[in-house]
């Protein structure tokens, strides 16, 4: 156990290294100059003497691999810098806005199993009908529109032609239900299929016929037999999911005016803040990793087939 623990957090600290490198290295190919976006703010013509002297200032003079040693030795104390724009720490920055993100994704899971688990389990239980059949259409379309497009066009019907949710902002549960149902439906389209799929698989297994054999009911058949044996495809298409969930919030927050860290981010590419930019991609990046850890335990733990092969009681 100390082993595998020893290995996980091994495993951790290196994609959280390679990530901060290639990131760090990425963001200074971009092109453009911070230093010239900072200066030309006020839109005032500025010198080559300006530019020096705000460039060394800054830090930005130094060769790519001291920086990227100086950021280091501040990441290790959870110190992300100063945004060049608002000249604010990036860490309070990032985690006053990340409870207004969580939020959007957890509405959004709700959303998306509200619409994937009663779809999918009942094209299982019922294939070759209609309502199998208009749900594996209604799949493929949600899993065609992006996500961005599907967000217009609910803020034209629900906020425009009908004004029944706001469009922008945040402060109600209203404010959450044109985004979460932008991020959830998509996200839900891909689901139906996986769950419809797994289900039907897990039917045909031996252990069905033999538990019916045995006289056990239908319904506990399938909610304590059949949905266990499934759920191990679902929760790992799950933990990716939730990372696809929190990294899509970057669009959907652009498009809703909705305060989280994605719209944060983007405000950031488009002024090149390299200090806030940076510690989005280290952050979220730390936290889709864990979520894939425990992702990973969760379906030892549902699975005793994968226990046993890694050597787990």
């Amino acid at each position: 156990m100390m082993i595998k623990l020893g290995r996980r957090l091994f495993e951790f600290v290196l994609f959280i290294f390679l990530l901060s490198l290639i990131s760090f290295c990425g963001i200074k190919l971009a092109p453009g100059d911070a230093v010239r976006q900072l200066l030309r703010v006020d839109d005032v013509a500025v010198t080559n003497e300006q530019l020096e002297i705000q460039r060394e200032l800054m830090g930005l003079d130094k060769p790519v691999l001291v920086q990227y040693v100086d950021w280091l030795s501040r990441f290790i104390r959870l110190d992300f810098g100063n945004s060049y724009m608002t000249h604010q720490p990036v860490t309070p920055e990032i985690l006053t806005r990340m409870p207004n993100t969580f939020l959007l994704t957890c509405t959004s899971i709700l959303v998306l199993m509200g619409v994937a688990l009663p779809l999918g389990m009942y094209s299982a239980l019922h294939p070759q009908q209609w309502i199998d059949r208009v749900s594996r259409v209604l799949a493929i379309m949600g899993a065609s529109i992006p996500s961005f497009w599907l967000g217009l066009l609910l803020i034209e019907g629900f906020s425009v032609q009908w004004p029944l949710f706001p469009s922008m902002g945040t402060g109600t549960f209203l404010h959450l239900v044109l985004p979460s149902l932008t991020l959830g439906l998509t996200m839900a389209a891909v689901y139906v299929r996986l769950i419809r799929s797994s289900l039907l698989q897990s039917l045909t297994q031996d252990f069905v016929l033999g538990a019916r054999s045995r006289g056990v009911s239908r319904a506990r058949i399938f909610f304590f037999h059949v949905c266990r044996h499934s759920l191990t495809p679902i929760i790992t298409m799950f933990g990716i999911s939730v990372g696809s969930l929190l990294g899509g919030s970057v669009v959907v927050e652009t498009i809703f005016a909705y305060p989280g860290l994605g719209k944060f981010v983007i405000e950031a590419i488009h002024n090149r803040d390299y200090p806030v930019i940076q510690g989005y991609i280290v952050f979220m990046g730390a936290i889709i990793m864990l979520i894939h850890m425990l992702t990973d335990v969760m379906v030892g733990y549902i699975n005793p087939e994968i226990r046993l092969r890694e050597g787990r009681p």
